[in-house]
């Protein structure tokens, strides 16, 4: 079965069942035989492979954590032997040790043919020249995205990150028509467009944006500044990277491509499996990755899955995208308060800019709540008693959103740091 096949997202349930369960028969037997890590807690659970018959089966395994990839670091978890490897790449590892994940022939090209998928449905083709703004390396975004576009035949500009205003002259230049970056990074773009009057120049008419959450409010933004139709694609490193699903042009959730991942969600405090349309955290199994294949991986993404058919008639199933991730959740005065939380109330107020800071510090062994957010420039110029309004309003909208009174600070236009990858929205002075 061809990767990048467009009847492959049409096929009927039936079918795509059938498919899995004799994927995930394989890919269990496969793990218990070449990784001691599976093997033993498989053992442990009193499991073997031919207790695994079925995808109903699929709740008797244990769960991978990303504490595992980084207890078998570097490469603990290949199911291969490491001259099979072919390319290697990694995360960052600034909360610990980087997890590290390995990909065969194979895998590349399974890895290109998902990207392609999710591009082609979001509406590039061969004839687009799509820039790619993320960093080159061993972050999966990079060379994800690159081999997935040329899995299409669009044109690549290769630009990586950083150099915002070069960013800009070689997409006025070149007439590039896809942007590939993450989202924080498309809205500064828009603002440079914007300060360098290049916003007529621009030819660009699709956003391809992730790694990072984001909301409606700020697509809606990135939109009006760049003149495109913005859309979100979903991935993590562990799995396979950028591929595992992505937006449609109806831009209903995310289509995740279960011929070759199994999705689950579970409350992320008991692991109970959900029922469809229940918000919870994301896992995933992994069916055709050859390196490093997982078994029910908790994400960490709070998301939700629909199956209910989709306008542009794809058949696999939709997830919620993804606003909120179960260990971003800050505990705040005994409060539980998620970034997204926050994002949405402050750009639901007219007159603010989408671009905040949340700071969390403590003092006097009591939890200290403040943010930071722009406020319009022609408002920001106005008379203190519109600052006034709006700053009220705003605590009005937090309070009622996250249940607690914060500090906030109304600032000036672009005083805030943008950033040209991950934007860092939360600085927690507790953990310091």
């Amino acid at each position: 079965m061809a990767i990048w096949d467009p009847s492959n997202e049409t096929m009927p349930r039936s079918r795509l069942a059938d498919l899995q369960n004799e994927r995930l028969v394989a890919v269990v037997k496969r793990v218990y035989d070449k990784v001691p890590f599976y093997r033993d807690r498989f053992t442990s659970a009193g499991l073997t492979p031919s207790d695994i018959k079925s995808v109903a089966d699929l709740q008797k395994i244990p769960f991978t954590t990303k504490e595992d990839f980084r207890s078998q670091y570097p490469f603990g978890l290949l199911a291969v032997p490491k001259r099979d490897v072919v390319r290697i790449h990694c995360s960052s590892g600034t909360t610990g040790k980087p997890t590290v994940v390995g990909y065969t022939r194979k895998d590349l090209d399974t890895w290109s043919g998902l990207v392609a998928r999710f591009l082609a449905a979001a509406g590039v083709t061969a004839d687009d020249t799509a820039q790619i703004a993320f960093g080159y390396g061993l972050f999966t975004g990079g060379f994800g995205l690159h081999y997935g576009l040329e899995k299409i035949g669009a044109t690549i500009v290769p630009a990586s990150s950083g150099f915002t205003e070069r960013q800009l002259r070689l997409m006025c230049d070149f007439g590039v028509t896809v942007l590939i970056c993450t989202p924080s990074y498309a809205l500064y773009l828009g603002e440079a467009a914007v300060n360098m009057g290049l916003q007529e120049q621009l030819k660009l008419r699709v956003g391809c944006f992730g790694a990072e959450p984001w909301t409606d409010l700020m697509r809606e933004s990135i939109e009006a500044k760049l003149g495109i139709l913005a859309t979100d694609n979903y991935g993590l490193s562990e799995v396979i990277g950028p591929g595992v699903a992505g937006e449609c042009t109806e831009r209903r959730g995310h289509h995740i491509f279960e011929d070759h991942f199994i999705a689950e969600i579970i409350d992320p405090e008991t692991g109970q499996v959900l029922g469809e349309g229940q918000t919870g955290e994301l896992v995933l199994t992994s069916l055709t990755k050859e390196a490093l294949p997982v078994l029910r991986y908790r994400t960490r993404d709070l998301t939700a899955l629909h199956s209910e058919p989709c306008a542009c008639g794809r058949t696999f199933v939709r997830m919620d995208r993804v606003h909120a991730r179960s260990d971003d959740m800050l505990i705040i005065r005994g409060v539980n308060v998620f970034p997204s939380q926050i994002e949405t109330a402050l750009l639901e107020v007219e007159g603010t800019e989408p671009h905040y800071q949340i700071i969390v510090d403590r003092a006097g062994g009591m939890d200290i709540l403040t943010i930071e957010v722009e406020v319009n420039p022609e408002l920001f110029r106005d008379e203190m008693k519109a600052m006034v309004a709006l700053e009220e309003a705003l605590l009005n909208r937090l309070t009622n959103t996250i249940g607690m009174r914060p500090k906030l600070r109304l600032v000036e236009p672009k005083s805030i740091a943008r950033s040209e990858g991950k934007a860092k929205r939360v600085i927690d002075k507790r953990k310091q």
